[in-house]
């Protein structure tokens, strides 16, 4: 599928859309006050693989935080989540916000809107339109019966237009749902009517296993049709679990720019006489932390020589257990053989050699 070219905007050093890398986001949950928590969160998401992190602002003086923050050297692009009084949105503005994220009518007055809009304008901030089911105005919930695709999709467009009335137009929409078959049609009629970059995701989707599978469902799906230029996995979860399961995501769908150590491994059964589940535990766990340098690997940690060499022949390299022993292939080839106690180091040194190599 050919996809659509969106508009680009950008937030900080970053570009969402135009054909730019889809960008994975996650949000902090340490209190707004507690400014060096905040910060400190902050640069932790960014060396978990974070690319844009939002903090909500409660008050006018909770936005002194950007202001800290780029004084610390954070470089990773902030949004203020902005909700209720534009005078918050005005603040993180002038205090270094990289973009402001706004619900529809959630600012008040038209005449506030435009102060947004001209602040933002004046500083080269985009501003995100999110919308979802519980936020969702009481026309439109009159005229749909319920928060549909449609009333979302109308919801978006009604927001988009009044700041488009202001003259301004770096906009990025987000329309998401708790049901995955409605954020997916939303996404796809906002498609149909604009080219505005979208941030795709669910809302309240649940926790770092139902929660998963359902983000892992919607935002894949809309990345295989070529929508999405930014995305969030909401858990109710450490931050920095959204963030690896975001990066997942793009990579299973081959969207992931970053490079990645990709492991492949078989499910067990009684030929298995290894402990393959700690094994591959492990093994992910030691290479979370490696920079792959923008490299692709492909990393096996199979159960048997059934399923090793041969299934897994597509692999750069790899391990198929025996009795206590490993086989390590290379491309379906055996190189060695080695006792279960050292595969995963051995797997490790290869990893940080393949990567190192020119």
């Amino acid at each position: 599928m050919n996809p659509k070219i969106t508009r680009a905007v950008r937030a900080g050093s970053l570009l969402i859309g135009g054909g730019a890398p889809v960008t994975v986001q996650s949000m902090t949950n340490v209190p707004a006050e507690d400014f060096d928590g905040v910060t400190a969160q902050i640069e932790a998401l960014a060396k978990a693989g974070c690319d844009i992190v939002r903090l909500a602002v409660p008050t006018v003086e909770c936005a002194g935080v950007f202001r800290l923050a780029k004084e610390r050297g954070v470089s990773v692009p902030l949004v203020a989540d902005v909700h209720f009084d534009y005078r918050i949105a005005l603040a993180a503005a002038e205090a270094g916000a990289d973009k402001i994220r706004v619900n529809p009518g959630n600012l008040g007055d038209k005449w506030k809107v435009r102060e947004v809009a001209e602040a933002c304008r004046s500083r080269g901030i985009p501003v995100r339109i999110g919308v979802n089911g519980g936020s969702l105005d009481k026309k439109l919930l009159e005229k749909y019966g319920s928060p549909t695709a449609e009333a979302l999709a109308e919801s978006a467009m009604e927001e988009a237009e009044a700041f488009e009335a202001c003259g301004f137009s770096d906009l990025v929409v987000s329309i998401k749902s708790s049901s995955v078959p409605e954020m997916l049609r939303a996404n796809r009629l906002v498609r149909e009517m604009s080219d505005y970059p979208l941030h795709i995701g669910l809302t309240e989707a649940g926790d770092d296993y139902s929660g998963l599978v359902k983000n892992a469902i919607g935002i894949g799906a809309l990345l295989s049709e070529g929508i999405g230029d930014t995305l969030r996995v909401s858990l109710t979860a450490d931050p920095i679990d959204e963030v690896r399961a975001g990066r997942e995501i793009l990579r299973a769908v081959g969207k992931d720019p970053r490079g990645y150590i990709e492991v492949i491994s078989c499910p067990t059964c009684g030929r298995t006489k290894i402990d393959l589940i700690g094994l591959g535990k492990k093994y992910r766990e030691a290479v979370s932390g490696i920079d792959p340098r923008g490299k692709r690997l492909k990393v096996a940690v199979m159960g048997c020589v059934v399923n090793g060499p041969g299934e897994a022949r597509e692999a750069d390299f790899g391990i198929a257990g025996g009795a206590g022993k490993c086989v390590f292939f290379r491309h379906g080839v055996k190189e060695a053989v080695l006792d279960e106690s050292e595969a995963v180091e051995f797997l490790v040194r290869e990893t940080v050699r393949a990567i190192e190599e020119e």
